[in-house]
């Protein structure tokens, strides 16, 4: 077996609160293990340029509070080419760094495969994106703390709504996934939650509303994740007025504050088991997977297998959601 005596750790593509806490698990971790551990800045990005630091305790000090990453991210297109990778391995190999731990998402998980692959080199992944999308894993580090954004957002616009008798449409973050639509919505006591998992129909929506009206309900809230098949919030409040003009509507966007702001205490305390783990792992020579946890236990999930299998959302709860806003 190959003894690792120095990491490297990065955080790639969107960043997701929570992130910190991960890098300080697996910083701390590494040092308990007598190995050392070398920040690389900027993602993928950073490793074909690079920009490496050692850290050690007092580095990642006072973060886990902390939204964002320390290590900065970035999208790169460098690194989808040979050359862009030929340049991060010689770089890795001038710092004589022996295993690498990625935080990041789906777009993350298909370099590191792609660059195991070609270089043999140990890479471990910790499951960093706010979309909760990853398949092998029940929750994703940062999503907790953006459906939790979107609830204090809904319950102050719900006030707004209700002292006007309005209408809002609420867009949440979710282009391909409906995960923080799904879950925020229920948890504010959305009328609707509209998915990029299933159709919706404009027509159902508003013979709804128009019933919700009949009964004296005269306020309500939309959830809508951006990838729904009408359209994004805008659209669909268009949509919507137009079958029923006696509405008021409003929208709004909440866009990148789902992002940002303080992990929540499940965030922080997945953070940094799952950064406790990979570490762990990297040192039991199991590479190329992602540390994930399912039914509270750590699962190690192939990466091409994290990448490939889609997660499906419970369709069923979108249902308990309109029976609740009744």
């Amino acid at each position: 077996m190959h003894r690792i005596n120095r990491i490297g750790v990065l955080t790639s593509g969107g960043d997701s609160s929570g992130m910190n806490a991960a890098i300080r698990a697996v910083v701390r971790t590494a040092i308990y293990e007598n190995r050392e551990v070398f920040g690389i800045y900027k993602g993928y990005e950073g490793l074909i340029d690079g920009q490496f630091e050692q850290l050690f305790s007092h580095s990642v000090s006072n973060i886990i509070q902390r939204g964002g990453t320390i290590l900065k991210t970035a999208r790169s297109k460098r690194f989808l080419t040979a050359e862009g990778r030929m340049q991060a391995y010689e770089n890795l190999k001038k710092f004589n760094i022996e295993g690498l731990i990625v935080i990041g998402g789906n777009g993350t998980f298909t370099g590191a495969d792609v660059f195991y692959k070609e270089f043999d080199f140990p890479i471990v992944g910790l499951p960093g994106t706010i979309d909760n999308d990853l398949f092998g894993t029940d929750y994703t580090i940062g999503y907790d703390t953006a459906v939790n954004v979107v609830v204090d957002a809904a319950d102050k616009i719900r006030d707004t709504a209700t002292s006007h008798d309005r209408l809002f449409f609420i867009e949440v973050m979710g282009r391909d996934a409906g995960f923080i639509a799904q879950r925020s919505g229920i948890a504010c006591g959305a009328e609707f939650i509209l998915v990029p998992e299933t159709k919706t129909y404009i027509d159902n929506i508003a013979r709804l509303l128009n019933h919700d009206i009949r009964k004296n309900k005269t306020s309500g809230i939309v959830i809508v994740a951006e990838g729904d098949d009408e359209g994004g919030a805008y659209e669909i409040a268009r949509k919507v007025k137009e079958r029923l003009p006696e509405i008021d509507t409003r929208v709004t966007v909440l866009g990148h504050i789902q992002r940002g702001g303080p992990p929540s205490a499940g965030d922080r305390m997945l953070a940094s088991l799952l950064g406790y783990e990979a570490v762990l792992a990297l040192l039991n020579n199991q590479y190329n997977i992602m540390v994930g946890i399912i039914d509270k236990k750590i699962t190690l999930t192939p990466f091409e297998k994290a990448i490939k299998n889609v997660k499906e959302i419970d369709i069923s709860l979108l249902e308990v959601s309109r029976i609740l806003a009744l």
